[in-house]
């Protein structure tokens, strides 16, 4: 009989259960408290229930732990000096999307030299999440492939929805069973019909579905979900243009009051927003905080690419030890300085209006 099956598989490796790698790597009851009340926080921010900015803000990816857990040790100390007016949740993304081939992130890849080695991968990636919530931040990442939560979905208080996988079934099914608030980001066009796949993405998520998924165990199984109802749009401009002037801000919350939908958003700071220059994040950053100081509620986070240095490089030669320190591998990130100076920056400002309600 002629094979008609795995022709282009050259092999398949069997994975640790969910369950047994979870009783490995526990978290401790401090973190299991961090995440729950971190994610009602975040909850009530997108819903309009409590008047501090949420942002995001942290390395574009994580692929050196140390550089990533300094990161994190310096940001778990400026939270301390703003979290009366702004809601710190660090960047930890493990995944990254490709638009054609490239380093897919630390899980795929955590040597960063072709060997996939992504036993080891989920392994480091979950050991850093401890770490990180050990300082006391929360985390949230970007989900891209849909075995990867039964992994660290536990860790994390808010996820997202990328531009390349925001009108994807699997990850709007995905995304209906996620324990935390998700942001949808607007299609790769950037503005119009892009912005309204973000808000079709939020009313699919918010609605039971049943699908094939993998359990606990590890067993290919029928997963039931309740649906998420608490998911945003995240503006991240696009090829079209940007997306974060009150032009678009104000489209995209006609299009979520259209569809019933709490009329909040996140801006990204970086992508299609900053034209893909570092150096304009802080132009989106200030424009947006403008419009809220300026009375604008819709406008509830903002998300930062942000690293110990500015700046990125290329790991083209499979040598992790001739890469710079604290310095991005994929999209390049304004630096701490800057980043504390922003931050700073919108608390002062932030500060300066009525009283918040938490």
């Amino acid at each position: 009989m002629r094979q008609t099956s795995n022709l282009n598989v050259e092999s398949m490796t069997p994975l640790e259960p969910p369950d047994a790698f979870l009783l490995r790597f526990p978290m401790t009851d401090a973190m299991s408290e961090l995440v729950a009340d971190s994610r009602e926080q975040i909850r009530r921010i997108i819903n309009g229930e409590n008047d501090r900015m949420l942002v995001l803000v942290g390395p574009c990816s994580i692929h050196d732990e140390k550089a990533g857990l300094e990161y994190a040790r310096r940001l778990a100390e400026l939270k301390k000096r703003v979290e009366d007016r702004i809601m710190i949740v660090m960047r930890v993304y493990f995944e990254k999307p490709r638009t054609t081939i490239g380093w897919k992130g630390f899980i795929n890849d955590p040597h960063l030299n072709g060997s996939f080695d992504v036993p080891t991968g989920l392994t480091r990636a979950r050991k850093f999440l401890l770490d990180v919530l050990d300082t006391g931040l929360p985390a949230g990442i970007e989900w891209l492939d849909p075995v990867t939560p039964q992994y660290l979905a536990d860790l994390m208080s808010w996820g997202a929805i990328g531009a390349r996988t925001v009108e994807s079934q699997t990850h709007r099914q995905l995304a209906s069973g996620l324990s935390t608030p998700i942001g949808f980001k607007n299609g790769t066009g950037g503005t119009g019909h892009s912005i309204q796949i973000a808000v079709d993405a939020i009313v699919a998520a918010r609605a039971p579905h049943t699908f094939l998924g993998v359990d606990t165990a590890g067993r290919v199984s029928v997963i039931k979900t309740t649906g998420n109802p608490d998911a945003h749009v995240v503006l991240r401009g696009g090829v079209q243009g940007t997306n974060y002037d009150a032009g678009h801000v104000a489209d995209a919350v006609a299009r979520l009051k259209k569809a019933g939908l709490p009329p909040y958003l996140m801006v990204d700071c970086s992508h299609g927003n900053s034209n893909k220059d570092y150096r304009n994040q802080q132009v989106v950053f200030r424009n947006v905080l403008e419009q809220r100081v300026s009375g604008n509620r819709h406008l509830v986070a903002l998300m930062i690419e942000s690293h110990l240095n500015e700046g990125n490089q290329k790991h083209d030669n499979g040598d992790p030890s001739k890469l710079k320190y604290g310095v991005s591998i994929t999209d390049a990130c304004v630096g701490w300085e800057r980043t504390e100076e922003l931050l700073l920056e919108a608390h002062s400002r932030l500060r300066a209006m009525e009283p918040v309600s938490v």
